[in-house]
C-alpha cells in the first residue's frame, strides 16, 4: 500500500489552554556550511522551527562563531552540539526555555569517523521535552550499535515525551532504522506531509533522514518542506547536500 502524503499547510507553533504546546521541530545535515549558507538560511527560517536539529555542523576553525552566524541568520538561538558533539548541534527559537543539554561523544572505531549526539531538555508552555540529534555511521555494525545507544541516550534524559533525529544512513528497510521504528514513532510514516526522500536535492531516491517521536507525542504532518511557503527548489539545491525534515508535533503538558 502506498503512502499518499498530507496536503495543505503544516500547524504552526502555538501553545493550548491545557498546556500543550505544538511545535515545529527541523532536522536538516548541513554539510559543514560549505554549500550556500544564505540559502540554508532561508530555508530554516521559511520552516519557522521551534527546534533544528543539525548534522555535519562546523566542527573545525572558529566552529562556535560559524554556528552562531547561521543561527541569527535563520531567527534561532545556538542551544548545544558543533565540535563537542563530532558534528550534530542543536539551535532553538527564543520559545524554548532550556533546562539541561549535555553533547555526548560515542565510542571511537578505529580507522571510522568519531560521532556523538547533542541533547538537551527543554519546555514550551507546559510541554516538556527531550531532544537529541544525531548523524550515524556509514558502517552497518558500528551502526547498529548507535543506534541502541541513540535509544538508551532518550530514555536517559528521563522526560515525559523525547524528539530524536538526523541522518541515519540507512534506510527505512535497514536494520537499524527499524530497530528506531519499532521504539520510537517514525514521523513520516503516522503522518506523512511534504516530501519523503531527502537524497539527494538534485535526485530525491532515498530517505536516510527521519524525525522521530515517543509514544504519547502526537504527530501533526512530517516530511520534506518541498512547496513550502518561503521554501524555494532553488534554495533546496544550493543549501547542501541533503533534503530537511519538517515536522509539527503536539507536546502533551507534563
Amino acid at each position: 500500500m502506498s503512502i499518499s502524503p498530507t496536503t495543505g499547510p503544516l500547524p504552526t507553533s502555538r501553545t493550548e489552554a491545557d498546556g500543550s504546546a505544538v511545535i515545529r521541530v527541523l532536522s536538516y545535515n548541513i554539510r559543514s556550511l560549505r554549500d550556500d549558507t544564505t540559502a540554508l538560511a532561508r530555508v530554516i527560517t521559511a520552516c519557522a522551527p521551534d527546534l533544528v536539529l543539525l548534522q555535519e555542523a562546523p566542527r573545525f576553525f572558529r566552529w562556535r562563531k560559524k554556528l552562531a552566524r547561521l543561527a541569527a541568520a535563520s531567527g534561532q538561538v545556538l542551544l548545544t552540539g558543533g565540535a563537542t558533539a563530532s558534528g550534530p548541534a542543536l539551535l532553538c527559537s527564543l520559545r524554548a526555555r532550556v533546562e539541561h543539554t549535555e553533547d555526548v561523544l560515542l565510542p571511537l572505531t578505529p580507522g571510522l569517523h568519531r560521532r556523538g549526539f547533542a541533547t538537551a531538555v527543554v519546555r514550551f508552555g507546559g510541554a516538556r521535552v527531550g531532544v537529541l540529534s544525531c548523524h550515524l555511521s556509514l558502517q552497518k555494525d558500528e551502526r547498529r550499535h548507535q543506534g541502541g545507544m541513540l535509544l538508551d541516550r532518550l530514555a536517559a534524559l528521563d522526560t515525559p515525551h523525547a524528539v530524536a533525529g538526523g541522518d541515519l544512513n540507512e534506510r527505512p528497510d535497514g536494520r537499524t532504522f527499524k530497530r528506531l521504528a519499532a521504539k520510537l514513532q517514525d514521523g513520516w510514516a503516522v503522518a506523512p506531509w511534504g516530501g519523503e526522500h531527502t537524497s539527494t536535492p538534485t535526485d530525491p531516491h532515498q530517505r536516510i533522514d527521519a524525525l522521530f517521536a515517543t509514544p504519547g507525542v502526537e504527530i501533526l504532518g512530517c516530511g520534506v518542506p518541498i512547496g513550502h511557503p518561503g521554501v524555494s527548489e532553488a534554495d533546496l539545491r544550493a543549501a547542501t547536500d541533503h533534503l530537511p525534515v519538517l515536522a509539527a508535533l503536539r507536546i502533551p503538558a507534563a
